[in-house]
């Protein structure tokens, strides 16, 4: 269910000969980001699209369903432009990909050549923040140039919770069999025992274990270059996040001091990123009684070549998740509008434009599931007591736990 130029393979950049594979994760996305970007199509895009599409493809499923399916899981669907040609008014999508994040159900389904193609079942897929048991390339129409946006999209699917997890693929035309052999893919596939020979599948290594979450995982000494996130805890901290805020948004957006440091940072939790020991980002966290605001988000000029902005939205998102949020809302500034809805944000209905610190505004807004282990009332004293962002882990209360009740202040005369 493919539609593909062979452009990625005869790309300078993306490949260096002709007919030369070319493997998902050599994808230079650095490079591609500069030239094409993805953002969430809405019902108008997603319905040319098709037609375009189907042209080429042939029988696609409805726009009905493929929105049905996006609404769902918001990764789902990506639309692909043209930096060159994009106007952030009036996004308008030259290509997509649409994938299925399927459970154990709709994989052995899909294995066994029962899975229906044109009206998936929302049953055999898993809901936002789980972990599929494989990920399945639905359908992917990236004529000519568009065709190494499949490199950023996979580099969304190399974060959790979907890296490690195999990639399949049903492919229905010649072009697409050889645009997909050279990405990486091989033919058949064998699932839970069940060959499946009429399938192309893209095996990826297990990540490494660790129990920690995308919030909590900076630790002193780590790679020169690695990615890393961690709550701000202490003085030292804090200090770091101002100088973040102070050379972005002082220094580079020239906004008022006061404006600035706005008196919500000692109401807040911020998220410190690092680069391996560098500290080179933080975003800002407020919590309302019904949803959470994720604010100031801030990398240094010298580190935006790296991912670390993704990182630390991403370890917002799960925080705000693992504290059982469902709603997360946001102000975003009308040109990065296509940089949040790759996280599946959306203008909010009804929403209001607006200025302040001499930059335009749209309202936006999340909907997220919690976390399988979010804390609510009920969960372990415990865990409720340890440190913010390192509920994962024994804290020192629970170490206190360990001396005998003595109430050393009872009786004392006062």
């Amino acid at each position: 269910m493919t539609e593909h130029s062979l452009a990625l393979v005869r790309s300078g950049k993306a490949g260096n000969a002709e007919g030369k594979s070319h493997p998902l994760e050599q994808i230079e996305s650095t490079w591609l980001a500069r030239r094409l970007l993805l953002f969430r199509p809405d019902a108008a895009n997603i319905e040319r699209l098709l037609k375009e599409a189907e042209a080429r493809m042939g029988t696609l499923a409805s726009a009905a369903v493929v929105h049905e399916v996006g609404s769902h899981h918001p990764d789902s669907l990506w639309a692909i432009a043209r930096k060159a040609s994009f106007d952030p008014a009036h996004p308008k999508g030259e290509g997509f990909l649409g994938v299925i994040f399927l459970n154990k159900q709709g994989l052995r389904a899909l294995a066994a050549g029962t899975f229906d193609y044109l009206h998936p079942s929302i049953a055999m897929m898993v809901n936002p923040g789980e972990r599929p048991a494989g990920i399945y390339i639905w359908a992917a129409y990236a004529p000519g140039t568009l065709a190494p946006g499949v490199g950023l999209i996979f580099e969304k699917l190399s974060e959790p919770p979907y890296d490690g997890v195999s990639l399949f693929s049903h492919v229905t035309t010649t072009e697409g069999a050889r645009f997909t052999e050279a990405l990486g893919f091989r033919k058949g596939a064998v699932v839970d025992g069940v060959n499946a020979p009429h399938l192309y599948t893209y095996e990826r290594p297990q990540p490494k274990a660790s129990n920690a979450p995308l919030y909590d995982t900076y630790r002193a000494q780590s790679s020169q270059r690695s990615l890393s996130v961690t709550v701000a805890r202490d003085i030292n901290d804090w200090l770091r996040v101002a100088s973040i805020r102070s050379a972005v948004y002082i220094g580079e957006q020239e906004c008022p001091y006061n404006e600035e440091f706005d008196g919500n940072d000692f109401t807040a939790v911020h998220l410190l990123g690092y680069v391996g020991d560098e500290p080179a980002g933080c975003i800002r966290i407020r919590h309302f009684a019904d949803f959470a605001k994720v604010e100031r988000l801030a990398v240094r000029k010298e580190f935006r070549n790296t991912k670390l902005s993704f990182q630390l939205v991403r370890a917002a998102i799960e925080l705000c998740r693992t504290k059982g949020y469902r709603r997360i809302y946001g102000h975003a500034q009308r040109r990065l509008l296509n940089f949040w809805g790759r996280f599946g944000a959306v203008p909010l209905p009804g929403g209001k434009e607006f200025t302040f610190s001499d930059f335009d505004y749209v309202e936006v807004m999340l909907n997220i599931e919690p976390h399988p282990e979010a804390i609510t009332i009920g969960t372990d004293p415990y865990v409720i007591i340890r440190p913010e962002g390192r509920w994962h882990e024994p804290g020192i209360l629970e170490r206190s736990a360990n001396r005998p009740v003595t109430r050393p202040s009872v009786g004392v005369p006062t």
